[in-house]
């Protein structure tokens, strides 16, 4: 048998960490002296313990290495933990290249611009929620107050608070100078029946939104449009539904578009092109 303190320089594991193996029951020692503590192993464990350390390799948990190192384990199970352990890691290796892209993205620009934007793109999961909603087409997005006033009074009439900021969602493919088509909408939570001017139904969840906050007002708003669809360009990304215009800060006064402490957020659905 060898000792503890030897078996460890033999097999270049600490001995904190083969204490913590054999808590684990994941390598118990032959013998404990019983005068003295002191563990003892053979070198037949030295097999048993390199498996533990190429299954720690590969990114398994200590319980996970548990229930791989049990004798009776049927091999479908185990071809089955490895199977999803290298999706895992396939998932690890794309999300990490996304992230350097944009990591290089970053200093791409800075280089450029000498500066960083004011405007920063993520993306996020966003929650299905019911909404109500009057769509139209108006000459252009400052002229949607009107779409507002349909909408608000009929709230107003059932009783029904907003659960939620309002946003409207822009229908149109692409940029037009006139005829926009434009769906107004406020998140609620009671129960509403539609009208034949408004609607209520549940926006769908959106696994991978591509979103930018502006904070300044409706009258340059235009300078996040332009970040973000050239961010999403440079990363692969195409615009696969609405745009939702989310307004987190809304003007004292409504429809004015200077006013300078207006917080908006604006989100693409996407998908990688």
């Amino acid at each position: 048998m060898i000792r503890i303190g030897d078996f460890s320089k033999l097999s270049r594991v600490s001995i904190k960490t083969l204490r913590f193996y054999d808590e684990m029951d994941l390598l118990k020692p032959v013998g404990v002296d019983r005068f003295t503590g002191y563990r003892y192993y053979e070198f037949s464990q030295l097999p048993r313990l390199h498996r533990i350390l190429a299954l720690k390799d590969l990114g398994f948990s200590l319980e996970e290495i548990g229930r791989l190192l049990e004798s009776d384990l049927p091999a479908e199970q185990m071809r089955g933990m490895l199977k999803l352990r290298q999706a895992q890691i396939k998932q690890t290796v794309q999300e990490e290249a996304e992230r350097l892209e944009r990591v290089e993205l970053w200093l791409r620009q800075i280089e450029q611009e000498d500066n960083m934007s004011k405007y920063d793109v993520v993306i996020k999961k966003v929650e299905a929620m019911k909404i109500a909603s009057v769509r139209g087409i108006v000459p252009t997005p400052p002229e949607q107050g009107g779409l507002w006033d349909v909408l608000e009074s009929y709230l107003k009439m059932h009783g029904v608070r907003p659960s939620g900021p309002c946003f409207s969602l822009y229908h149109d493919e692409e940029h037009k100078e006139r005829d926009w088509d434009i769906e107004t909408c406020e998140p609620i939570s009671d129960d509403l029946t539609a009208s034949t001017r408004v609607q209520v139904y549940s926006l769908p969840a959106m696994e991978t939104m591509a979103c930018t906050v502006h904070a300044g007002s409706f009258a340059t708003i235009g300078e996040a449009y332009d970040v973000i669809m050239k961010w999403l360009d440079e990363n692969g990304f195409r615009v696969i539904g609405p745009c939702r215009e989310i307004y987190l800060q809304a003007p004292k006064r409504p429809g004015d578009q200077n006013d300078a402490d207006t917080v908006s957020e604006i989100q693409f659905p996407v998908t990688k092109a």
